[in-house]
C-alpha cells in the first residue's frame, strides 16, 4: 500500500517535471545572453569605437563616429571630474583641440602626474591604437617638420617603413605657443630665483666679512700681548666657567652681606663674610678653571647653600638692585683709576733707562777717560766732509741703541767703506759712546762722535726752544712743586713732559745745515730703528725740489694734521689743511742745498716762536716738523720705512720682512721689558751678547 501510493506520486511528479521543463527555458536564455553574447557585443562595440576614432585611409575622419566618440568622452569626463584633478582635465581638453581624440592609456603615458602609479603602462602604450597609430600609418613622406613660431618645437613624423615601436619612441608631441610661452616664463623665473639666491649668499658673505673687520677694529690694541682669539684658554668656551661662577657668587654674597647687616642678621653676615674669604682664597688670581685650587668645588657648594638661605631670608628686589648699582659705579671708578695708573707707569717705564744699559754706559765712560788722549781719535776723519759719500745723522744718548743702528746699517750695506756716521750725544754719554765705537769700530766705515754742548752757536739767543726752556712758564710747567704726585693724577699730559723734549738732541734735527755745512744730502735716523737693507738708493731718489723725503702715515685718520695741530687757532686754520697727510720721522733723506735755499730753519723758528705758550701744538718735534716741511716733503715708498713695532701687535710679517727700515716708535722700545717679544729678535740679532761689557752688565736676550 505504501508503494502504490508512491507510484502515482512519482508519475505525477514526472508530469510536473515535464510541464516544468517547458516553463524554465527563459532563464536559461538570459544566462546564455549575459555570459556569452554580452562580452561579444562589448568587444564589437570597442572595435567599432576604435574605427570611429581612427581616420580613414585617405586621412578624412568619420564625422558620425566622431560625434558618438565625443559624446562618450564628454560623458566619461563628466563622471571622472570628481576623481581627476583640474590640471588633468584641462590637459585633456587642450589636447583634444590640438591632436584630436586621446585614449586614457595615452594620457597616462605622456601626461602622468608625479603621484600616479600606473601598472602596465608600457604594455598599454604598445597595444593601444590611438592617435599614435594614426601617426605611424602616415603618408610615405620621409619626414615632415612643423614650426609654430620661433620658439615652438619641431615635430618629426618618421617614415612608414620603420618599426612601429621605433616610431612611437621617436615621436615628439607638438607644443602650442601658449605652452611654449609658459615654459619660457617658468625657466626665466627659475633663473631669476637662482640669481637672487646667489646674490643673497654673496651679500651675506660680505656682511659677515664686514662684521668680522669691525669686530677686529673694536679690539683694544693697548692691551698688548694679553688678548688673542687663538689663546688656549679660548679653545673651550667654558674653560673659565667655574671661575666666573665663583666670582658671581662672591658678588652676590657681598650684596646679601650688606643687606644682612642693615637688617641686623649678624649670623648670616658672619657666615657670608667667612664664605667670601674662603672663595677668594680658592680663586686667587686664576683666569681659567685649570688654575683653581682643588678645593674650589667644595667652596662653590658651601657658598651656594649660604646664598640660598640668604635669599630666602633677606631677598628684597629693590635693595639688591640698589646695591648692585653702587657696586657697579665703584668698579667703574676703580677701572678709571687703574687705567690712569697704567698710563703713568707705562710712560714712566718708557722714559727710563734700564739698569743694564746704565751700567754699560758708566763702565764705558770710566774706561774712556782712562785712555790716553792719542787713543781717543777715530780713523778716516778726512771722509767726514766728503759730499760724495753716504752720510748718516744719528742723535742719541743710548749707547746700545746707537750701536744697533750702526751695526745693522753696515751689515746690510753693499759698500761699507763709503758710509759715514755722524753721532751726536750729550755730555753724560760722550765718553761711553766714544769708547764703544773705539772698541767696536764699524768695519771700514767712518764714524765720528760729537757732544751737543760743544755747539756754541746753539744758544738761547738763536734757538727759540732753548729760550723757552729757560722761561719761568716752562719751568713751572715741568718742575712745578705742587704737581699731582699720585699715580692716578696728572697722567694726561705726562707724555708731553717727557725729558727728551728738554734735550736739544731732539731738536737738533732742525739745524742739520748748521751742524754739517759742507754736505749736500744726509740721511737722518732715529736710535729706535733697525736697518734691514742697503739704503744707498735713497741718495739717488729725485725729491722734485722738495727738502724732505719721508714715508707718509695717513693710512689712519689719526695721522693727519688735525690730530697734531690746534685748528681752532686762526694761524693754523688759515695756513694748513686739516686733512693733509702726516709723515714719519725716523728715516728721512734731507736735501741740505734746498734746505738752505728755502730757509727751513727760519720757518721752524717762526712757528716755534708763535708756540711759546703751547697754543698751536703740544710739545714734541713732529708737529713743528709738519708745519716746517709743509708742501716740501716728497713721499717715499712705504717699504722703505715700516712703523709701529713699539705699539702695534698686528703688523703683517711680510711687511716687516720686506722693509728696508723697521721703527720701534711707541713706548715698547726693544731694549725695555715692555717690548713685544715677537718683534724683539729683529733688534737683538745685531747685539753681541758675548761682549765682555755686555755680559758684565747682565744684558741678555
Amino acid at each position: 500500500m505504501p508503494r502504490s501510493k508512491r507510484l502515482p506520486a512519482a508519475a505525477g511528479g514526472g508530469r510536473r517535471s515535464g510541464g516544468g521543463s517547458s516553463g524554465f527555458r527563459p532563464p536559461v536564455v538570459l544566462l546564455l545572453f549575459f555570459f556569452v553574447l554580452a562580452p561579444l557585443l562589448v568587444l564589437a562595440a570597442r572595435r567599432s569605437t576604435r574605427t570611429l576614432v581612427s581616420p580613414d585611409q585617405t586621412g578624412s575622419p568619420n564625422f558620425s563616429s566622431k560625434k558618438a566618440a565625443d559624446w562618450r568622452e564628454q560623458l566619461v569626463i563628466q563622471h571622472l571630474k570628481p576623481i581627476l584633478t583640474k590640471e588633468v582635465i584641462e590637459a585633456i581638453s587642450a589636447s583634444r583641440h590640438e591632436l584630436g581624440q586621446w585614449s586614457l592609456d595615452f594620457l597616462r603615458q605622456n601626461h602622468v602626474s608625479s603621484s600616479w602609479q600606473v601598472d602596465g603602462a608600457d604594455h598599454a602604450s604598445q597595444n593601444n591604437l590611438t592617435v599614435t597609430d594614426t601617426l605611424q600609418n602616415a603618408s610615405d613622406a620621409e619626414k615632415t617638420s612643423f614650426k609654430m613660431g620661433d620658439d615652438a618645437r619641431v615635430v618629426s613624423l618618421p617614415t612608414a617603413n620603420k618599426d612601429s615601436k621605433d616610431n612611437l619612441d621617436g615621436h615628439q608631441l607638438l607644443d602650442s605657443p601658449a605652452k611654449v610661452a609658459r615654459r619660457q616664463l617658468r625657466e626665466k623665473r627659475r633663473e631669476k630665483r637662482a640669481m637672487e639666491l646667489v646674490q643673497q649668499d654673496d651679500e651675506a658673505l660680505v656682511k659677515l666679512e664686514n662684521a668680522a673687520i669691525e669686530h677686529s677694529k673694536a679690539v683694544d690694541s693697548a692691551i698688548l700681548g694679553k688678548y688673542s682669539i687663538w689663546r688656549r684658554d679660548n679653545e673651550n668656551e667654558n674653560s673659565d666657567s667655574t671661575v666666573r661662577l665663583m666670582r658671581d657668587q662672591i658678588i652676590m654674597a657681598r650684596v646679601y652681606m650688606v643687606i644682612a647687616k642693615s637688617k641686623n642678621r649678624l649670623d648670616l653676615y658672619q657666615e657670608l663674610l667667612t664664605r667670601i674669604k674662603e672663595s677668594q682664597r680658592a680663586v686667587g688670581e686664576a683666569n681659567a678653571d685649570s688654575d683653581l685650587h682643588r678645593s674650589a668645588p667644595e667652596k662653590i657648594k658651601a657658598m651656594g647653600q649660604v646664598l640660598s638661605r640668604a635669599r630666602e631670608a633677606l631677598y628684597d628686589c629693590k635693595a639688591v638692585i640698589q646695591r648692585l648699582r653702587v657696586m657697579l659705579q665703584s668698579a667703574d671708578e676703580q677701572v678709571r683709576s687703574l687705567k690712569k695708573q697704567s698710563t703713568f707707569l707705562s710712560q714712566l717705564a718708557a722714559k727710563t733707562i734700564p739698569n743694564g744699559i746704565h751700567c754699560l754706559s758708566m763702565r764705558l765712560t770710566i774706561d774712556y777717560y782712562l785712555l790716553p788722549p792719542e787713543k781717543r781719535k777715530f780713523p778716516r776723519s778726512e771722509n767726514l766732509e766728503n759730499p760724495s759719500l753716504y752720510h748718516y745723522a744719528l742723535f742719541s744718548d743710548n749707547v746700545l741703541a746707537a750701536s744697533v743702528v750702526v751695526n745693522s746699517t753696515i751689515m746690510n750695506a753693499k759698500e761699507p767703506a763709503k758710509h759715514v756716521f755722524h753721532l751726536v750725544t750729550d755730555k753724560l754719554n760722550i765718553g761711553a759712546m766714544n769708547m764703544w765705537f773705539l772698541l767696536n769700530p764699524p768695519g771700514n766705515a767712518t764714524i765720528h762722535v760729537e757732544n751737543v754742548d760743544d755747539f756754541k752757536w746753539l744758544n738761547s739767543s738763536y734757538c727759540p726752544v732753548l729760550r723757552q726752556l729757560e722761561s719761568a712758564a716752562m719751568k713751572e710747567y715741568y718742575f712745578k712743586a705742587d704737581h699731582p704726585t699720585t699715580l692716578s693724577a696728572g697722567s694726561s699730559n705726562l707724555k708731553y713732559r717727557n725729558p727728551k723734549y728738554l734735550s736739544m738732541l731732539n731738536h737738533l734735527r732742525f739745524y742739520l745745515p748748521e751742524v754739517y755745512p759742507k754736505l749736500d744730502k744726509i740721511l737722518f735716523l732715529d736710535d729706535d730703528i733697525v736697518v734691514q737693507k742697503d739704503l744707498t738708493a735713497l741718495w739717488s731718489v729725485d725729491l722734485k725740489g722738495n727738502v724732505n723725503g719721508a714715508v707718509e702715515t695717513c693710512g689712519e685718520s689719526f695721522h693727519r694734521f688735525d690730530k697734531y695741530l690746534n685748528f681752532s687757532n686762526p694761524h693754523i686754520a688759515r695756513n694748513f689743511d686739516p686733512n693733509s697727510c702726516g709723515w714719519a720721522y725716523g728715516m728721512n733723506i734731507f736735501d741740505l742745498k734746498e734746505w738752505k735755499k728755502k730757509d727751513i730753519t727760519g720757518i721752524y723758528h717762526k712757528w716755534q716762536n708763535m708756540n711759546e705758550d703751547r697754543v698751536l701744538w703740544k710739545l714734541g718735534t713732529l708737529p713743528p716738523g709738519l708745519l716746517t716741511f709743509y708742501k716740501l716733503t716728497h713721499p717715499l715708498d712705504k717699504s722703505w720705512h715700516v712703523l709701529g713695532l713699539g705699539y702695534n701687535p698686528s703688523i703683517d710679517h711680510s711687511e716687516i720682512q720686506n722693509a728696508a727700515v723697521v721703527h720701534y716708535n711707541g713706548n715698547m722700545k726693544p731694549w725695555l721689558e715692555l717690548a713685544m717679544t715677537k718683534y724683539r729678535p729683529y733688534w737683538t740679532k745685531y747685539i753681541k751678547y758675548d761682549h765682555p761689557y755686555v755680559r758684565g752688565c747682565k744684558l741678555s736676550e
